[in-house]
């Protein structure tokens, strides 16, 4: 995390498909360039559905199909463009930057599914986003700096 940052997090359920479609539409007004979103959680936590969820919020009309074969998908939205990749299938960092991390960061916003391959490519002053199936809901941990957290609402209820 870079200096001068703290980090904060709350954790919101998400008891159906509206709810995710909400976070999803919170995230995606924080969203600015530079913005990085890593999104976390085992197969099936629902990782591309809510990268799908922002990237419709931001005005993306056609299918947003997982990257995981492409590695990268590129949205040109009405704000900014945003790169969405996937991260399963990569053994090494070199791949990473191969596949135009940095400047994607540079010139838009990023989500990443699978960061945790991605080693310390990712900037410290990113939104994580854990999500884990309990109790036949899903839920989202958010975690980073604190005006991330600010712009998204507080108490796990989302603005």
């Amino acid at each position: 995390m870079k200096a001068g940052t703290s980090a904060a997090g709350r954790t919101i359920v998400l008891a159906d498909q509206t709810a995710t479609e909400a976070l999803g539409g919170e995230i995606a007004a924080t969203l600015e360039q530079g913005s990085v979103v890593a999104l976390k959680g085992d197969l099936g936590a629902g990782k591309t559905t809510l990268a799908r969820a922002i990237l419709h919020a931001l005005g993306v009309k056609e299918a947003v199909p997982s990257p995981t074969f492409t590695l990268v998908q590129t949205y040109e939205t009405p704000r900014l463009t945003v790169r969405h990749y996937d991260f399963y299938r990569i053994e090494h960092e070199a791949e990473i930057e191969e596949l135009g991390l940095e400047e994607a960061i540079a010139e838009g916003s990023v989500l990443v599914e699978w960061p945790e391959r991605a080693g310390d490519l990712l900037p410290g002053a990113r939104l994580d986003v854990l999500l884990v199936i309990a109790d036949g809901a899903r839920e989202a941990t958010l975690t980073g700096p604190a005006d991330w957290l600010e712009r998204l609402g507080k108490d796990g209820d989302v603005r």
